[in-house]
């Protein structure tokens, strides 16, 4: 049995209010699978998850481990933050040996790769694409998107001096709205099990 509900987050605000009023909803054994584009606000969603559950901080993107645990402050379940953008498959999770009953688990980019369980909780966030509004500041790119080869013969395009320098393959951007104008996010968020048949946000 699955129950579906949509809630829009018009900024990063709301999508961190949403974040306390879900954490507050979490206990030991739940598992979350978060799925959502670079720069679609799932950091901003976790910290306010950690602060509803009464984590120690702060709630980051692990971007060099592929799991982080933090321990509650209030005598509740512990957070683990899972990363499984480098995951190749199910029986990596596995290795991870992470505590499913103990703590409350919140896989990003998890779909396929976290064995389901008898109730879990799947969190779609979409941003707009497109359709800006004339005069409006462009979107930055993606920074995994590929980039164009120059035409032959033209200049390099010289370094940014205040950028910052790459520091290897296992790097990510944190996924913040601040880095592009403030877009309303749509979630989708989809309860499977008994333990959400009433839905989310009760």
């Amino acid at each position: 049995m699955s129950v579906v509900e949509r809630f829009a987050a018009a900024d990063p605000d709301a999508m961190h209010e949403f974040g306390i009023a879900l954490g507050r909803e979490l206990r030991a054994g739940d598992l979350v699978i978060l799925t959502g584009p670079l720069g679609s606000g799932k950091s901003t969603l976790l910290r306010g998850i950690g602060e509803g559950l009464g984590v120690r901080g702060p709630v980051q993107s692990p971007t060099f481990v592929i799991a982080r645990t933090h321990p509650s402050l209030v005598g509740g379940a512990p957070l683990v933050h899972v990363d499984a953008y480098r995951l190749a498959d199910a029986s990596e999770v596995e290795d991870l040996d992470l505590d499913f009953e103990g703590s409350v688990v919140v896989a990003e980019w998890g779909a396929g790769l976290v064995d389901a369980r008898d109730s879990w909780l799947e969190i779609v966030i979409e941003r707009p694409i497109g359709g800006a509004e004339p005069g409006a500041p462009a979107e930055p790119a993606d920074p995994g998107a590929p980039t164009a080869p120059a035409e032959p013969g033209a200049p390099a395009e010289p370094a940014d001096p205040g950028a910052p320098a790459a520091t290897g393959p296992l790097e990510r951007t944190d996924d913040e709205f601040a880095e592009a104008p403030v877009e309303p996010r749509t979630l989708t968020v989809t309860g499977h099990g008994p333990r959400w048949q009433n839905g989310v946000l009760r």
